[in-house]
């Protein structure tokens, strides 16, 4: 019984003593290992030169700089990201992870860096729907198993089902939808690259889904160290600097 209790007692010494990807593992190494998903503009893709970029690569970038050490990314697939994060591939996940409970109750998150917004969105010269409540018996242009064509539905419009934002926004310029409810942040990157198309939001959600850096359960010396070097480039003028870039507007609140 005490060589048993001996050898308990070890293990949870050796557990509490030595967590994966800590502060003190990314400093020893001298890089932070970011687990992305190199494929989802603007937030982390791939440009004309194949190079990583993305608002979200960006912010990786400066918060490894902060820390003293070199940011090093390695892609994954989105249904493989958090857990390669488990499993220690990486030190932290950037790539839009929502902060959710379900996900705090296995992983540590940063503070917010990133929130979006549901908003509807209609063409130009529509003049009658200026509200959640006046998509009661109009189309909406929706993802069918997504949140948003679930909320478009809750107001009593009719689903004109799509595979993405880019095809909802389509059919709302063609006429072929006479709406479509998405994120603030996906509208944004639509508007910097075509400024002239005639599409407005005309409603915005008060509700916002705020998004962290997510690091391996246990880790509050990582975590305050990486939300000082938040602090530090939204006090400094480097996120709003990355935040115009990408979107033409300030995403952090």
């Amino acid at each position: 019984m005490k060589r048993t209790l001996a050898t308990i007692a070890a293990a949870l010494a050796l557990t509490t003593t030595s967590i994966a990807g800590s502060l003190e593992d990314v400093k020893s190494a001298g890089t932070l290992r970011i687990g992305t998903e190199g494929t989802y503009a603007p937030f982390t893709f791939h440009d004309a030169s194949n190079a990583l970029v993305g608002f979200d690569v960006e912010i990786g970038r400066e918060v490894a700089e902060r820390l003293g050490v070199e940011a090093e990314f390695v892609e994954g697939k989105w249904d493989g990201l958090i857990a390669g994060l488990a499993a220690d591939r990486y030190d932290a996940v950037i790539n839009q992870v929502g902060i959710t409970e379900e996900r705090q109750a296995r992983f540590d998150f940063s503070q917010p860096y990133i929130v979006s917004k549901a908003v509807l969105i209609v063409k130009e010269d529509n003049n009658e729907i200026d509200s959640f409540g006046d998509l009661s018996g109009k189309r909406a242009a929706q993802s069918l198993t997504s949140n948003y064509g679930k909320l478009a539905e809750g107001a009593g419009a009719s689903l004109v089902g799509t595979e993405g934002f880019e095809q909802s926004i389509q059919l709302v310029l063609t006429g072929r939808a006479d709406a479509t409810i998405n994120d603030n942040l996906s509208y944004l990157d639509f508007k910097k690259q075509k400024p002239d198309a005639p599409v407005k939001i005309v409603a915005t959600q008060e509700e916002a889904s705020a998004s962290g850096i997510i690091v391996q359960k246990g880790n509050p010396e990582l975590v305050a160290a990486i939300d000082r070097a938040l602090d530090e480039i939204k006090a400094d003028g480097t996120y709003a600097a990355i935040s115009e870039k990408y979107f033409g507007a300030d995403v952090s609140r």
